[in-house]
């Protein structure tokens, strides 16, 4: 029935692409496309008063980039389910987006029925991704290092390597608090733990090792 289908939305600035998968989606059992958009500012007032349970975003577009608006967007319709589509495989943009809360991560060459599924997936709590962007975020880890061999120090986590990569970027503690959506004694904690685990004593000493043992980029 159309009052239980998943309800999708979609931000792309292709309108060609963005009617051939309203299409897509508004003929497929159990789906209903209910709005497209050409950017994420646009998308944002409606996105507000009329959450998706499926969203899916680009990363390429005018004024926000998708990576960058993963989480705005979360906040501002908390119960949607976020998936990047996109045709790039750039692995600071898919490091970004599933730091910011993507929910998965497909490339717009992918099949319709695997798109749906997709789709499907990631309404149900699952994490879809396209073979080749989950062969990108596998080799990511493996040369970012997972675990970081200091003497007896745990792995670095998620969010400390999210934040150095900030760091290596230009970012300030505040602004990375900002970007991370934690506040700046967060920050401060993360930092102080990337300094033990790769016993290092400044921001300088720890990007620079960060990026030599390939954590950051």
């Amino acid at each position: 029935m159309r009052d239980k289908a998943i309800r999708v939305s979609i931000i792309d600035d292709d309108k060609a692409l963005v009617d051939g998968l309203s299409q897509i989606i508004g003929e497929a059992d159990g789906f209903i496309c209910v709005a497209g958009f050409e950017s994420v500012e646009a998308a944002i007032p409606v996105l507000r008063k009329d959450p998706p349970d499926v969203l899916l975003l680009d990363i390429e577009l005018p004024g926000m980039h998708g990576d960058e608006a993963v989480r705005l967007l979360r906040n501002v319709c908390q119960h949607t389910e976020i998936l990047m589509l996109t045709v790039f495989d750039d692995r600071r943009r898919i490091f970004e987006s599933i730091c910011n809360g993507a929910s998965g991560y497909l490339l717009k060459s992918t099949p319709p029925q695997t798109l749906l599924e997709g789709i499907r997936s990631a309404r149900l709590g699952g994490s879809p991704i396209s073979p080749e962007i989950a062969r990108q975020i596998v080799d990511l880890f493996q040369h970012r290092g997972s675990r970081v061999e200091t003497s007896g120090s745990d792995a670095l986590g998620t969010q400390e390597i999210c934040l150095l990569t900030l760091l290596a970027e230009g970012y300030s503690y505040v602004s990375a608090a900002a970007k991370m959506n934690i506040s700046v004694n967060t920050v401060r904690n993360y930092v102080r733990r990337a300094y033990e685990k790769l016993q290092v004593h400044s921001k300088s000493e720890a990007v620079s090792k960060a990026m030599r043992e390939g954590l950051i980029r």
